[in-house]
């Protein structure tokens, strides 16, 4: 068995991760978390979701610290005030949306407070409405006021191939300006450069004072492998690919098992005595 012996905090993902297929927080989960916290170990989450569409975990895992929205795009207190945040400049904003229009996936662009769509019958919108519990503002075209605020531009597309060429399309044409993985296999999530989750756990490690290599991270998607980089221990869901299981210490079973409770008991919490 993998164990790491000094891990003092626990970044997890939400979507795959710490919630089911159906997007259901199970007790199991909330068990977990809490004997995390009686064992003296931090518990943080990071997603793609905007802070108003993780503010439903707030209350059953307690949160009471920094949490990471838009892959860490914003990073915010649970009563949603904003403690840093990184925008995508306009010029990179317009040069995105080109590029995945150009591809032939559909668009959603987010500010830290808004949901912009084109189209509310579009594939995935009623789908992303229940997860995130709020609505979308539908816009004719995204106009150049548009993109003066904008923390995430997602690409959609039930081609799963065309999702995975344009991530490389993103990558190789806007290189070093954004960041740009998936966050489920039809959604491409193109942020600022120090918006993904591997700059979360950065971020954490600085704001806990403790060391990445004490930083343990949990994750199912390749959005997931840039904290998996940068910490001391990481743990890929069994329901993950195997690229993204390649990159990790340990693999756990899928969510729909409660991959993410057997991971806090077997890989965390045993190596702690707990």
């Amino acid at each position: 068995m993998t164990l790491k012996s000094d891990i003092r905090l626990l970044l997890a993902d939400v979507d795959g991760t710490l919630l089911t297929r159906d997007k259901v927080l199970t007790e199991q989960a909330v068990a977990a978390v809490r004997a995390l916290r009686q064992a003296g170990i931090v518990f943080a989450i990071t997603s793609g979701r905007p802070p108003r569409g993780m503010r439903m975990l707030i209350e059953p895992l307690g949160l009471d610290d920094a949490i990471a929205g838009f892959n860490g795009g914003v990073i915010f207190n649970p009563d949603l005030s904003v403690i840093e945040s990184h925008q995508l400049d306009p010029a990179t904003a317009q040069r995105t949306v080109e590029l995945i229009l150009g591809r032939g996936l559909d668009v959603w662009i987010y500010t830290a407070d808004a949901w912009l769509i084109r189209d509310p019958m579009a594939a995935h919108v009623t789908h992303e409405t229940s997860n995130v519990r709020f609505a979308a503002t539908v816009v004719p075209s995204f106009t150049p006021a548009h993109l003066q605020r904008v923390v995430k531009i997602v690409g959609i597309s039930d081609d799963l191939a065309l999702v995975a060429a344009c991530e490389t399309a993103a990558q190789d044409t806007l290189g070093a300006t954004v960041s740009a993985e998936r966050s489920q296999r039809f959604y491409l999530d193109v942020t600022h450069p120090q918006a993904n989750k591997g700059a979360v756990a950065v971020t954490l490690s600085r704001l806990h004072d403790i060391p990445l290599a004490q930083i343990a991270t949990i994750g199912d998607m390749p959005n997931d492998i840039p904290m998996f980089r940068k910490s001391g221990f990481s743990i890929a869901m069994g329901n993950a690919s195997d690229e993204v299981k390649a990159q990790a210490h340990a693999v756990t079973v899928s969510t729909e098992h409660e991959g993410f409770a057997k991971a806090v008991r077997r890989f965390i919490l045993q190596s702690v005595g707990a």
